[in-house]
């Protein structure tokens, strides 16, 4: 009796082969693709900077909204309009020195 040793055949090689051909790319798509793992990541931090820089900028309009609010005909501070009296026009009172 002699033993011979058994290969596996041809077609079996090529389908392990094209098997673990295919596995590697999608897991490679599935991290580095435009929809994988990495690209999700830096959306998520991109979307954490948005959301900052959006809260800053309601913080500004709401600033914004309630000095012009602040200097309306309904409203009227004089605090407020003696600032933008001296910002905008460069006028000081009576009983202040200028110095340049």
């Amino acid at each position: 009796m002699t033993h011979r040793k058994s290969r596996p055949a041809f077609g079996v090689l090529v389908f392990f082969a094209v098997a673990l051909s295919l596995s590697a790319y999608f897991i490679f798509a599935a991290v580095q693709g435009d929809y994988g793992l990495f690209r999700r990541a830096e959306i998520q931090v991109e979307a954490g900077a948005l959301r900052a820089e959006l809260a800053g900028l309601e913080a500004d309009v709401e600033r914004m909204e309630n000095l012009t609010r602040r200097l309306s005909d309904e409203f009227l501070d004089p605090d407020l309009l003696d600032q933008q009296a001296r910002d905008v026009l460069g006028l000081i009172r009576t009983d202040e020195i200028v110095v340049r």
